[in-house]
This record gives C-alpha cells, structure tokens and sequence, in this order.
C-alpha cells in the first residue's frame, strides 16, 4: 500500500481508537474496509511509534486476541486548546491584577516546581543532576541538550524546543519565571541565562556552575 493510502489510514485508525478508547484490529479493519492483515499492519507501525499499545484479552478457546488503544504518546497527537486556555488565562489576569501580584505568582509556581525538581534529582554530583533535569524536562515538552561550560567548571543547557514558547512570546515575564526555576533547583549553583531564543538564535540557553567556597 503506498504512502498517500497508508496516511489516512493511520489517521483513521488513530481516531477511531481515540473515540472508542480500545478495540480489536478485526473490528478496526471492518469499519476501514481492509483486510485484518492490513489493519495489523497499521497497528505494528503504530506501536512501533509509541502511539498505540494492545492488551491481550481472552476471546474464547485458543490464543487470547488483543486490544488496541492509544498510549499517552497517541492522546498528544491530537491537539488540545491547553495553551490557548493558558494564554487566556494569562490575559485575564493580567487585566485585573497589578504587575506586582503577577510577578509574585510566577514566582510561587516556580519555587514550587523546583522544589518538585530538586526531590527527583536528589543530591547526585551536578552533572548527573543536570541530565535528570533534561530527561525530566523532556517528558514536558522541552528538547534540550547539555555541553561542559566553555570556560570553568559547570554545564551548560540549551533548549532548542520550549513548551511554553508560545506563551512567552506573549508574556516574557515566563521567561524570568524559567531562570529562577532553574536557579531555585539548583541552590549550590550560579545559574545565568547565556542566550534567548526571543532576542536572537534558536535556542534558550542556560549555565549552570557550582559556587566557589
């Protein structure tokens, strides 16, 4: 099947395990109109994909058949109006509430987040913690990447793709809200923003050096 079939396939099934929440490949292949061996076909490049995962569910005598539905990964193809509903939320907010109560919100969400942060990255030497706090970041949304500090001790992290882009271009106050998450995860460091992605270049960069005693 070539790839301009194979595409609305992929949708098609996509969203069909989306509203039904789980079914069977013979039951998906029905209401596509293809073989069972097609649609399994489908659901094996989906999950190779990490978009959609079977259970095994007993179907009478013989082996159990599977069920499909879509993993985490799958629900996020779908877009959701999260940002706009924070982007109105913002704007809301901003309308009735002075710059300085703001500022103090931003601030409380991001000691929060980083007390959250420094629980999971434990107190593992600074290199370590700061590759967690990578991996914990990507699963948000973040991609981001870190090199050795170009002169001292230290690292440096460059985020190349920003969750909350969107609303920073609206709202750079976020932006403050980012750099002191980061120094609040990291109390024995000395964090500076080295470059923002709003100002020029590709990425969002921060640098992370233990403090001299």
């Amino acid at each position: 099947m070539g790839a301009q079939a194979q595409a609305p396939t992929r949708e098609t099934t996509l969203t069909l395990l989306l509203r039904q929440g789980e079914t069977s490949a013979a039951k998906l292949a029905q209401t596509l109109g293809i073989s069972v061996q097609a649609m399994r076909r489908h659901l094996r490049s989906l999950e190779d994909e990490e978009l959609v995962e079977a259970s095994p569910t007993p179907a009478g005598p013989g082996r159990p058949s599977n069920l499909w539905r879509l993993t985490a990964k799958g629900h996020q193809h779908f877009p959701d109006g999260s940002e706009n509903f924070a982007l109105g939320l913002l704007e809301s907010m901003a309308a009735t509430l002075s710059p300085e109560v703001m500022a103090d919100l931003l601030r409380q969400q991001a000691l929060e987040k980083a007390t959250l942060y420094r629980k999971q990255l434990g107190n593992a030497p600074l290199e370590e913690r700061v590759r967690a706090l990578v991996n914990l970041r990507l699963k948000e949304g973040y991609v981001s990447d870190i090199q050795p500090a170009p002169t001292g001790p230290g690292w440096c992290i460059s985020e190349f793709h920003c969750s909350v882009q969107r609303i920073a271009e609206e709202y750079p106050a976020v932006c403050d809200q980012e750099l002191q998450l980061i120094r609040h995860t990291f109390p024995d460091c000395l964090v500076e923003r080295v470059h923002w992605r709003l100002e020029s270049g590709h990425s969002c960069g921060f640098s992370i050096a233990p403090k001299q005693d």
